[in-house]
């Protein structure tokens, strides 16, 4: 077992350090990244343009030596052109599958609140079911399959916001951030010397990195971090400033992504640290707040930073696991 982890976690180094060769000032970002495509989650970005999302899709599949799809969502955007179409080939004179921009083991699906309720609905049934189903016939997407969603928080305006519900397919939701001086001289000068994500080597092959997801659902977590994870989430719901709290989903969730990142670390069982790293990128975007916390501009961070706050971590080797 162990051996099995610590090739998970060289997985991680590997694919972190190749990325990092772009994507500077961020290694935070980059690790719940890479943990996220080693538990199989999608990730949302809700950020400014020109910090580096795009970029950071790029590298995660170069690094992986797989495949990678932007699709720039609009209004005129089809479901069609997301899960694909049956052309007729007159020659042939027969029906050929014509695949959408999911089918790549990478895809950012950029400004995904700007494509239509219908549109993101393809979209999200595929992050879903892995999966697309045309005229009957069922096509299954790449494995890894990696989706990277954007949302821009400031140009709102005739968007279609992603309904609450249905934030619960993303895995994680991040931000990048502004990086700071430092790292935004070594982001210009790295552009300078012309280091382009698309000629990063490979550094772990495909049947490598399946090998390390496999591996990431076998690490151990004790009973007592379980129940753990799952008081954070129930308490989410009795939260006087939460009108909708985090469902048994979210705790699920909480536990895939804490199992991510102890694959990042080398070790083969999870921590009540792990737990808190992924706890703002797992539940913030599943709360719902009260309109009268939001008058008083309270947040879905603030909800959880109290709990954690609050609630004991339990003592280890409380429980067997």
């Amino acid at each position: 077992m162990t051996t099995h982890v610590t090739q998970a976690g060289e997985v991680y180094e590997r694919i972190a350090a190749n990325v990092q060769r772009v994507v500077r000032g961020k290694p935070e970002v980059v690790r719940l990244a890479v943990a996220a495509l080693l538990c199989e989650g999608h990730l949302l970005f809700e950020d400014v343009p020109g910090i580096g999302k795009t970029t950071l899709a790029r590298c995660l599949a170069r690094s992986i030596g797989g495949t990678w799809n932007r699709i720039q969502f609009t209004p005129d955007l089809l479901p069609g052109d997301i899960t694909g179409v049956q052309v007729y080939h007159q020659n042939d004179e027969k029906f050929v599958f014509h695949p959408g921009g999911v089918f790549a083991n990478v895809v950012l699906a950029d400004e995904i609140n700007r494509g239509t309720p219908k549109t993101q609905s393809a979209m999200l049934e595929v992050m879903s079911e892995r999966r697309v189903t045309v005229d009957a016939v069922r096509h299954e997407v790449p494995t890894p399959f990696l989706v990277i969603a954007t949302q821009n928080p400031i140009e709102m305006a005739g968007t279609y916001r992603l309904p609450e519900a249905q934030l619960d397919r993303f895995l994680m939701r991040l931000r990048m951030g502004y990086p700071d001086l430092d790292a935004e001289v070594m982001v210009i000068i790295s552009d300078r010397a012309g280091v382009d994500p698309d000629e990063l080597p490979p550094v772990v092959d495909i049947p490598t990195l399946q090998n390390a997801v496999a591996q990431v659902r076998g690490i151990r977590i004790d009973t007592a971090l379980v129940r753990y994870a799952a008081t954070l989430t129930s308490a989410t719901r009795q939260y006087s400033d939460v009108r909708y709290g985090a469902s048994p989903r979210g705790s699920i969730a909480l536990i895939r992504a804490a199992q991510g990142i102890a694959a990042t670390h080398g070790r083969e069982f999870v921590t009540a640290d792990d737990i808190k790293q992924v706890a703002h990128p797992v539940l913030d975007h599943r709360l719902i707040l009260t309109p009268d916390a939001e008058l008083r501009q309270r947040t879905a961070e603030d909800v959880v930073r109290d709990l954690l706050a609050k609630i004991p971590v339990p003592v280890a080797g409380a429980s067997g696991g």
